[in-house]
């Protein structure tokens, strides 16, 4: 049974499990979303004084649960699941990312970011912190303007055949491919 846990699973179980955790939304009326969960733990902190955050917060616990075992399943899959080898991408990507500098993927376990970004001696330089803190305004900003997030909108708005979520991941689709061509090789 560990065996089975700690191996890769098929790439088709991960669409199983969506699906059903969707459908099961869907019949309780809930919405899937990890940005919800922000406002949710601003309404806790704030305890209604911003109209914004004023709502039953508590309805939302359900959500702040899969947050938390989240985190909790990252850090047991990190920890415990972790056989020590580097995301494996194609030859292509890797030429792609060393044209703009960055270097061959790193086979310690915290390989999955690349170290010209997220490595301690480049997050603290200010091009490492103005990138970190444009992007994570970018996102926080955009999240906010799209009514949701990426997973929210493409998971289960889509399930739900939302029209704004459609429009909402032709825009995170688009902005990607306009960070990965037209931005990313001006910024690296």
């Amino acid at each position: 049974m560990w065996e089975f846990l700690i191996n890769p699973w098929p790439w088709w179980f991960s669409g199983a499990a969506i699906s059903v955790t969707m459908f099961a939304l869907i019949l309780f009326g809930r919405s899937f979303g990890f940005s919800s969960n922000l406002r949710t733990l601003c309404a806790i902190a704030t305890r209604r004084k911003v109209r914004f955050f004023d709502f039953d917060w508590k309805k939302e616990t359900w959500n702040l649960i899969f947050l938390v075992g989240a985190i909790i399943g990252g850090y047991l899959a990190n920890t415990y699941m972790n056989h020590g080898e580097a995301v494996q991408i194609s030859q292509a990507t890797i030429t792609d990312l060393a044209a703009l500098g960055f270097g061959e993927p790193s086979t310690s376990s915290s390989g999955v970011q690349p170290d010209e970004l997220y490595a301690w001696e480049n997050v603290l330089t200010i091009r490492g912190v103005l990138i970190l803190a444009v992007a994570g305004l970018l996102v926080g900003f955009g999240t906010r303007y799209a009514g949701g997030c990426t997973s929210g909108h493409a998971i289960s708005g889509l399930s739900d055949l939302q029209l704004p979520s459609l429009i909402a991941v032709i825009g995170f689709f688009t902005g990607g491919l306009i960070m990965t061509h037209l931005l990313y090789p001006f910024i690296f």
